[in-house]
């Protein structure tokens, strides 16, 4: 199963947008915490990430990536998070003053679940300092963002949010390239892995804890234990949360009819899957299908 594929998929059931930021501020910008995921790629002049971790010195091509919402910021000096000016979604920033850095801004909001829990196994916060020399197809999609974003032209809508896939996919591929990881981020059990693919692959099947032990080739006991250790949630759980995620796919990018997707994401009855649906992500499928949320560029935190 390719993962990282998966995880486009999911995310796109959201909302998608993308802004130019230029901080005129000295004080820099703080970006609250929020349901889905989002980058910064530093365009103009240097700044600090700020997380609870050490601050990281950024530079002109350097990617943020804010793997499930995180609150964070960024700022021209390093300096306490809560010392950075909170910033407003829909903001309009003074463009007057000079700018001490400026930075493209992508994000996917979620308004009902979560970030994929791939990108929730990934740390919070991630910078990269691409070789351009080596992947020049990312500074050319990046490139594309910012004259997309830059004129809001017929078609926008499509051709941005397809550009904000796009650039995730590489930002993920040099993760996974610097951390020598090629599947889930923090799994190395090769029986956890198993369970994993086969819940990816067959999430129709009738699991039980009991018969994904047995594809894990452990002790249910041990094997939930490993599971909820390297995946951060119990195996029900997760197998729950990323059939769900698949019906909201299904929901938004098909026509099928809620007795043909129930059966596809292992639930018996429309009835079944229309109450796990509702206590996951807080709607029925019938309005999460026909109200999808929309997210501008103004929006973009």
């Amino acid at each position: 199963m390719d993962l990282i594929s998966e995880v486009i998929r999911t995310v796109r059931v959201g909302s998608a947008g993308a802004r130019v930021i230029r901080n005129p501020a000295s004080a820099g910008l703080r970006f609250a915490a929020f349901d889905g995921s989002g980058f910064h790629i530093i365009t103009r002049g240097t700044c600090w990430l700020i997380g609870h971790d050490e601050p990281v010195a950024l530079r002109p091509g350097d990617i943020v990536l804010t793997s499930s919402g995180a609150e964070h910021g960024l700022s021209p000096v390093p300096r306490a998070l809560a010392d950075i000016p909170l910033f407003e979604p829909g903001a309009d920033l003074p463009v007057s003053e000079p700018a001490s850095f400026e930075f493209l801004c992508g994000a996917y909001r979620l308004d009902h679940g979560t970030a994929p829990q791939y990108l929730r196994a990934l740390p919070d916060l991630i910078a990269l300092s691409p070789d351009y020399d080596r992947h020049p197809e990312l500074r050319s999609l990046i490139d594309l963002l910012v004259a997309d974003v830059a004129a809001d032209r017929p078609g926008s809508g499509a051709t941005r949010r397809a550009l904000l896939d796009l650039v995730l996919v590489q930002v993920l591929r040099q993760w996974h390239e610097r951390d020598g990881s090629a599947g889930w981020p923090a799994v190395a059990d090769p029986g956890i892995a198993a369970a994993l693919r086969e819940i990816h692959e067959n999430p129709h099947r009738p699991w039980t804890v009991g018969r994904l032990s047995e594809v894990a080739g452990l002790p249910r006991t041990a094997f939930s234990r490993l599971f909820t250790t390297a995946v951060g949630r119990p195996p029900m759980s997760y197998l729950t949360g990323w059939r769900l995620a698949r019906a909201a796919r299904l929901l938004r990018e098909t026509d099928a009819s809620l007795a043909s997707i129930a059966p596809k994401v292992g639930y018996s009855t429309e009835f079944a899957f229309s109450a796990a649906f509702r206590r996951e992500y807080g709607v029925s499928p019938g309005r999460f299908r026909t109200a999808p949320p929309t997210l501008t560029g103004a929006d973009v935190r």
